[in-house]
C-alpha cells in the first residue's frame, strides 16, 4: 500500500538558473545535481493537496491543503539507469500534523505556516494564486493563464521540471532517504502573465535571499493529477 495517496492540482512554478555551488551542501548522499541544458535550477512550487489519504485513510481536515516549496534536482545512477529526482530546500504547509509525520518519518523539511488560496476562471482566463504567512507577512505567487490545457512537450524544459519521480532528503553525510513519487505525465496551461512577492530570505534562509530581486527564467502552470508517495528506503554508504 502507498504511504500516501492524493491529487496535486494547479501546480505553479517559477523556475530559477542559479549557480550550482550555492547548492551544494544541500545534495544528500548517493545523488548529483541534475542539469536542463546544462543549467541548474530551482524552482518556487504552490499547488494543492487535494483528497488526501494517508495509508487510504482520510484525515479530517487534512484532506484538502496548500503546499508551497523551493526544490532542485538531483539524479541517481542505480541499476544501470539514472533516476531523476528532488531534493527540497523548504515545505510549507498549513498543518502541523503533516509537518510532524513528514519531517520525523521522511527526514524533509517542512514548516507549518497560515496559507490561503485562490482559483479563479474568467472566460479567457485562469489564475491561480497561493499564499503563505511568514513573520506576520504574506508571501504570494500568482500565474494568469490561458483555461485551454495542452500536452507538454517531449524534451522540453516543462518536461524536465515536472517529470521527476523521486525524492532524496539528506539524513547525514552518509545516509539519505528516497522515496518514489508516481504520476501520469501532466497537461499544462500557457501562462500570460505572473506576479511573485516572496522574501527568499525570510523564508529559506540566507542562501536564497538573492532569489527575491531575481526574475525567475520561466514561469509555469501544470494541471496535475492523481499521485502516490512510496514509503522510504535508506541509502547508506
Amino acid at each position: 500500500m502507498s504511504f500516501l495517496k492524493a491529487e496535486w492540482r494547479k501546480l505553479a512554478f517559477a523556475n530559477y538558473a542559479i549557480d550550482p555551488k550555492i547548492l551544494e551542501s544541500y545534495i544528500p548522499y548517493g545523488t548529483e545535481l541534475d542539469f536542463w541544458n546544462k543549467t541548474c535550477y530551482v524552482s518556487l512550487i504552490g499547488f494543492m493537496f487535494v483528497n488526501t489519504k494517508v495509508l487510504g485513510v482520510k484525515i479530517p481536515f487534512h484532506v484538502n491543503f496548500e503546499e508551497v516549496n523551493l526544490r532542485f534536482y538531483v539524479k541517481r545512477f542505480e541499476n544501470n539507469e539514472w533516476k531523476r529526482g528532488v531534493v527540497f530546500i523548504k515545505e510549507i504547509v498549513p498543518k502541523p500534523i503533516i509537518t510532524f509525520v513528514a519531517n520525523t518519518l521522511y527526514k524533509e523539511h517542512y514548516q507549518t505556516m497560515k496559507m490561503k488560496h485562490k482559483w479563479e476562471d474568467t472566460a479567457n482566463e485562469k489564475q491561480v494564486e497561493y499564499h503563505w504567512k511568514t513573520n506576520s507577512h504574506w508571501q504570494s505567487f500568482t500565474i494568469k493563464a490561458d483555461k485551454n490545457e495542452s500536452e507538454i512537450p517531449l524534451n522540453s524544459e516543462t518536461e524536465f521540471i515536472t517529470e521527476h519521480y523521486w525524492g532524496y532528503a539528506k539524513y547525514s553525510v552518509t545516509k539519505t532517504n528516497e522515496y518514489e513519487v508516481t504520476h501520469p505525465k501532466w497537461n499544462q496551461y500557457r501562462v500570460i502573465g505572473y506576479k511573485i512577492n516572496v522574501d527568499y530570505g525570510a523564508v529559506y534562509g540566507q542562501d536564497f535571499d538573492f532569489l527575491t530581486s531575481l526574475k525567475p527564467d520561466s514561469v509555469m502552470l501544470a494541471e496535475g493529477s492523481e499521485i502516490t508517495v512510496e514509503s522510504k528506503r535508506s541509502i547508506k554508504n
